[in-house]
């Protein structure tokens, strides 16, 4: 916080996963290098949130650090959620911790009690935020190999969706930025079924052609592919990394070329690489993520990320540097 913070920026795009509710802190972890690392605890992250109180504790503990309690009291944010703000990769809206979950995040997230998640934010002629919600409306996650839209394949839901298509199009800023907590062609598993099959706990699937969650995705990237300059920004795989889409490479190809930026996690276990899936023609044009066989680093590797965005008014042109603790660019393209 104290690197991004050192940066001055206008505002920090929060991806989702704010807080670890479903992740007790342990006092002490031996570490791989035989170094121990401390953690101050309190009693809500003893345990995994199951009320209200400890959800509030969750958000309370993290605006213990000093770092953190400066950068918010500097810059400006827009915040989403993912799965951790309730529990790993939920998707059941019935859920009893749903709704403790909920409010707690209503409470400490800065967004007007009366607004959706999902929301456009505006600046000036550049740039318009589309902040996006894939957890309130999502179907289970489930085998996600549906050929036909169902509420079972339900990501973004229809409301939001048109929503969504609707604000692309009719954008006239230059730079049209979708804020995503999950990105869109890497592959991210929930476990298995009672059937024996594979879960899934984004739109991803595997290769081929568009399937279960994949076809939402599908029906946004036709709907706006006339819609130039769309960058999607997001984070949930715990690593740092560049995309580009192209129909070229795709089984889809009803679409616009389009790059996502992948960065995270903030203080949290580094992980990677994700499976691809080719389905969008996704191409990896850089990554950073710890060596094979090391997942799960804690802080102290420095593998910590966060892009930077900074569009210049002159040219009108969007650079994403992929930045670590040292705020050092990437060493590959």
């Amino acid at each position: 916080y104290e690197t991004m913070r050192r940066l001055q920026p206008d505002f920090f795009l929060h991806s989702g996963d704010t807080i670890y509710a479903d992740g007790p802190i342990k006092s002490e972890v031996k570490l791989p290098d035989g170094s121990l690392w401390k953690n101050l605890v309190t009693e809500a992250k003893s345990k995994p949130a199951t009320t209200l109180a400890d959800f509030r504790g969750c958000y309370q503990y993290n605006l213990m650090d000093e770092n953190v309690r400066r950068f918010h009291s500097e810059v400006p944010q827009i915040w989403q959620w993912d799965d951790h703000e309730v529990k790993n990769n939920w998707s059941d809206h019935q859920d009893p911790l749903v709704a403790p979950a909920t409010q707690a995040f209503r409470e400490y997230a800065p967004i007007a009690s009366e607004s959706n998640i999902y929301r456009r934010i505006p600046y000036s002629n550049l740039l318009d935020v589309f902040v996006i919600d894939l957890r309130s409306y999502r179907g289970p996650n489930t085998y996600n190999l549906q050929t036909a839209e169902s509420p079972e394949t339900a990501f973004f839901g229809k409301p939001q969706l048109g929503w969504l298509i609707d604000g692309l199009k009719r954008s006239r800023a230059t730079w049209k930025v979708i804020a995503s907590d999950m990105p869109i062609g890497l592959i991210v598993g929930d476990g298995k079924d009672s059937a024996g099959r594979a879960k899934f706990e984004n739109c991803a699937n595997g290769n081929g052609a568009p399937l279960g969650r994949e076809l939402e995705i599908a029906h946004l990237l036709r709907e706006t592919k006339s819609v130039k300059n769309v960058v999607w920004l997001t984070a949930d795989v715990h690593y740092t990394a560049a995309h580009h889409y192209h129909p070229d490479r795709a089984r889809f190809k009803d679409f616009h070329p389009f790059y996502e930026f992948v960065s995270g996690p903030l203080h949290a276990g580094t992980f990677g690489p994700a499976a691809l899936d080719d389905t969008f023609g996704i191409e990896v044009l850089y990554q950073k993520h710890p060596p094979k066989g090391q997942a799960g680093l804690s802080p102290a590797a420095g593998l910590q990320f966060f892009g930077e965005v900074a569009i210049s008014p002159a040219t009108r042109a969007l650079p994403v540097p992929l930045r670590d603790l040292s705020r050092a660019p990437p060493s590959s393209r």
